[in-house]
């Protein structure tokens, strides 16, 4: 996927789903309140949803999914890009800004359907011919990586939003058995040479 194949915010939602491992209806109701660019977090308190056309925001089912997720310095900094790119559109459509003060939105403030980054992602996949995932499936490769990375089951855990550490526990046995298939792969390539 290149800068040419989406827009910013496109690039901006993306490089969240895949930076925060938030879910989306996490990142579309996020506002620019719940990014403290000093501290390098975001605030995930609330979710969209949507009901007879309507979009909602309403509380997480749980207290664990109301979270700080720490930012590294090239998100925060493509947030800021888009924050700036945002202002400067509003101002030279003459657009007022919404009261919501939304980070992602349509021109009249609203928020995003919740079935756009899917149909966007979609679309990716198709014209490069990717292997199909889905935007929740980002989120779990989010979880794969950190495991990856010597993130421990707490950490990946708090991250998530999961309150039920079964669900972490199922992503991490799913990566212990590849990096052990992986392992006995590379011993054998070794072996052979």
């Amino acid at each position: 996927m290149t800068k040419k194949d989406t827009s910013l915010r496109e690039h901006v939602l993306f490089h969240l789903l895949i930076y925060t491992g938030a879910r989306k209806g996490e990142l579309l109701a996020l506002t620019w309140d719940d990014i403290d660019f000093e501290a390098g977090f975001i605030r995930l308190w609330r979710t969209l949803f949507q009901t007879d056309g309507k979009h909602l925001f309403q509380m997480p089912k749980t207290r664990d999914s109301k979270r700080l997720i720490s930012l590294d310095n090239k998100t925060l900094s493509l947030l800021k890009k888009w924050r700036i790119s945002q202002k400067e559109e509003e101002f030279a459509n003459r657009i007022i800004s919404s009261a919501n003060n939304l980070v992602f939105k349509i021109e009249d403030g609203t928020p995003l359907r919740l079935a756009y980054l899917n149909e966007k992602l979609n679309i990716l996949i198709k014209k490069h011919n990717l292997h199909p995932i889905t935007i929740h499936g980002i989120r779990h490769t989010h979880a794969s990586l950190l495991f990856e990375a010597g993130a421990n089951i707490k950490e990946v855990q708090e991250r998530l939003g999961h309150a039920d550490i079964q669900m972490t526990m199922n992503i991490y046995t799913h990566v212990t058995n590849t990096l052990k298939e992986q392992t006995a792969s590379k011993f054998q390539k070794y072996i052979e040479l």
